[in-house]
């Protein structure tokens, strides 16, 4: 087993700074024992998905085009979905928004991440359709994976979730304090959370290493990507990864090529002012459009490949394509299991009703688990 180190992970992110995109298009892909196995199928637009060290499984379910009644879930052995911690949580609708308390419910849930003390944190923007955002609604949550019941609410006001954001992933720092999140909407920024006193700061708002890079144009099936009004793909600081010793945090704009990093105890210094964090920032790799990011237990750096319904590794000296795959329709979300496997939601995101208005509100959407790429096991 290769141990999960911090020389390991900036290695392969240093193979993306020192290898064109033409040449990463060319790179043979590993062995074809490298495959896709259904988890689970969903009958509504999923993003995030997150494995804890049990083994059990959660995902989650935005409001993007329907109503979703689920937001929250954990999935059971045979694929089948339960509201997660409870119903309660769980019962917040579009169409009752000003019957049920949004601080107390999920509203518009992005993503889930279980970290390694034991708790499931749920990311909510609370913004439905990605558009405006619920008042009182945009919160990180965390969940007693043990009790199964909620554990602590943190919520951000206007000074930390404007008008305009959205909240899209999160990391934890190894020793639990921190959490770091980005935010994809029009108003571009990470979010720095104290986890013990429930502050959170909003940092390098606006900062060009958080914005969508303008001249990118996000292509799927060989097409630009275009809603019926014309507009493109404009999404901001979305993919977001943490080394292995916590000590840098990386992030890009999905509408953008450009890897960013940051040291992070310049993030956790709060009397760090704007402009000596902004200093801070330094342009690790040059990518391509990407959702999701992952480091995993071997220290390679895995990318989804969104326009190419493939998932990218970098691993020693080389960057391949792992897998590619029609079914693997806009790869979003990756999580690592406790055994090293690696899995990914397909959440389809051109086939929405955004693009595709024929398509209607409701999208079918999975989970797959990514067999051959050497997981260790226990």
């Amino acid at each position: 087993m290769t141990r999960f180190t911090a020389a390991s992970a900036a290695a392969a992110l240093a193979l993306f700074a020192n290898t064109s995109f033409a040449q990463q298009q060319a790179a043979p892909s590993p062995s074809g024992a490298v495959q896709l196995q259904l988890v689970a199928s969903f009958e509504h637009q999923v993003t995030g998905v997150t494995v804890a060290a049990d083994g059990r499984i959660f995902v989650n379910f935005p409001r993007w085009t329907e109503d979703a009644p689920i937001s929250v879930a954990e999935v059971t052995r045979d694929g089948q979905i339960k509201p997660y911690p409870n119903d309660e949580w769980n019962s917040w609708r579009n169409a009752k928004k000003n019957q049920i308390p949004a601080g107390d419910h999920f509203v518009c849930v992005q993503s889930v991440v279980a970290d390694a003390h034991g708790n499931l944190w749920v990311v909510d923007p609370a913004a439905p359709a990605a558009e405006f955002i619920v008042e009182g609604g945009p919160k990180l949550v965390r969940i007693d994976l043990k009790a199964n019941k909620i554990a602590q609410v943190i919520r951000f006001d206007a000074t930390v979730a404007p008008q305009g954001s959205y909240l899209n992933d999160v990391r934890f720092s190894p020793d639990g304090r921190h959490a770091y999140l980005t935010d994809s909407g029009a108003t571009g920024a990470l979010v720095v959370v104290d986890l013990l006193t429930g502050k959170a700061r909003r940092v390098l708002h606006g900062h060009p290493s958080t914005q969508r890079e303008k001249d990118v144009v996000v292509k799927t099936d060989g097409q630009e990507l275009l809603r019926p009004d014309g507009r493109g793909v404009e999404f901001a600081a979305d993919s977001l990864a943490l080394s292995p010793d916590g000590r840098t945090l990386y992030w890009k704009a999905l509408t953008g090529r450009t890897l960013y990093r940051i040291t992070t105890d310049a993030l956790d210094n709060p009397s760090m002012t704007e402009k000596d964090l902004e200093a801070r920032v330094e342009r690790a790799a040059e990518t391509e459009p990407t959702d999701g990011l992952w480091i995993d237990g071997r220290g390679r750096l895995y990318l989804s490949a969104i326009e190419q319904d493939a998932v990218k590794v970098g691993d020693g000296d080389r960057i391949t394509t792992l897998v590619q795959d029609k079914r693997l329709r806009w790869p979003d979300t990756f999580s690592e299991g406790p055994d090293g496997t690696v899995y990914v939601t397909s959440s389809h995101i051109q086939d929405m009703s955004w693009f595709k208005p024929e398509n209607g509100p409701r999208l079918e959407t999975q989970l797959w688990r990514i067999e051959g790429t050497g997981a260790r096991r226990p």
